[in-house]
């Protein structure tokens, strides 16, 4: 057995394999906190409703968090930040934690193998991935886990692009960074990422319309559409207005970061752009649009799209390693079949 965990800004999901099927399991990457009482204490403790008491302070936590934050007209408190782990926030190591732990469970076996994603550095800003990785890598092998970061980019290549022999541009737009990976029969010529994903979006358009950041997000993920209809001076209006700034903020960096050089001649690749940011209708046509335009050492074979993009982040770590695992354990025979005696 093995398992992949997409350790995003705005959700946790992991993915293992059970028979035929990829099973995931998903979780809000948030938290709200509400004063304590026995009450309330009995109240989410019967209503299965995660949460943690400290002191005199009690966190719900995971996917109950917004619908509390709406409930008290509070503001959800995040893990994460920009990608990796908040700076900002005190109670960030022991509530992802606690999410965590409901997201992959215990380990199988000791030393069942899990690789969990992690976002390169920020090309357009000063923050390191490196703390995160380590606290993360730490977190999972005190699980019983053995861990390996899979960068982000690459994980959605690996789980997209099998047909295309691993090679493409994988873009897995995220709510803290954007990752960005071109890959040439699975080895990576490029990755990247920046600073500026969904939760970028939803803090631009709220403060353009004075709305909150919560009930934004909320519009967003309620059958938002990029169809650049909207009525100027709304919500979706400004959310489409930013997405598509994004959007060319993304392949700017993109011709400027990949290197002729690195690129085989009259290269052809397919592009596939996955994760939660992405799930809006009319979002592929949209990027393929601009990247079509943009100036790029390479040609576009196609954009695609998949049918559930915030699973890829999750799927392509499994796929890893699944097969890390296989590998190990064809080598593990080998030399068990080297050291048998020969028989007579």
């Amino acid at each position: 057995m093995a398992k992949g965990l997409d350790v995003g800004t705005m959700n946790l999901i992991s993915a293992q394999q059970e028979g035929a099927e990829t099973v995931f399991v998903q979780q809000r990457n948030s938290f709200v906190e509400i004063e304590y009482s026995d009450m309330a204490e009995q109240m989410l403790s019967r209503s299965d409703v995660l949460h943690i008491r400290k002191d005199d302070k009690v966190y719900v936590v995971g996917d109950d968090a917004l619908n509390f934050a709406n409930i008290f007209n509070e503001e959800t408190r995040r893990p994460m930040q920009h990608g990796i782990l908040s700076s900002e926030e005190s109670s960030a190591i022991p509530m992802i934690k606690l999410i965590t732990e409901q997201v992959v469970g215990q380990p199988n076996h000791p030393g069942e193998r899990l690789y969990f994603s992690s976002p390169a550095d920020p090309i357009d800003s000063n923050l390191s991935t490196l703390y995160h990785e380590k606290t993360l890598e730490s977190m999972l092998g005190d699980m019983g886990y053995e861990t390996e970061p899979i960068n982000e980019g690459m994980a959605v290549i690996y789980s997209e692009l099998a047909n295309h022999n691993f090679t493409g541009l994988g873009v897995s737009f995220g709510a803290g960074m954007t990752n960005v990976c071109l890959s040439y029969y699975a080895v990576p010529v490029m990755k990247f990422s920046i600073a500026r994903g969904g939760d970028w979006i939803d803090e631009q358009a709220a403060q353009a319309t004075g709305t909150p950041v919560d009930k934004v997000t909320s519009i967003k993920e309620d059958d938002f559409e990029l169809d650049f209809r909207t009525d100027v001076g709304g919500v979706e209006g400004a959310l489409a207005i930013y997405y598509e700034n994004l959007l060319d903020y993304v392949i700017e960096n993109i011709a400027r970061e990949v290197d002729e050089e690195d690129v085989e001649e009259d290269l052809d690749v397919p592009v596939v752009v996955t994760g939660g940011t992405s799930s809006p209708r009319g979002f592929e046509k949209l990027f393929e649009d601009h990247l079509r335009d943009a100036s790029i050492p390479f040609s576009i074979r196609e954009v695609q799209s998949v049918d559930e993009p915030l699973y890829s982040v999750a799927r392509g770590a499994l796929v890893a390693a699944r097969s890390d695992e296989e590998q190990e354990e064809q080598e593990s025979g080998g030399r068990q079949a080297q050291e048998s005696p020969a028989e007579d």
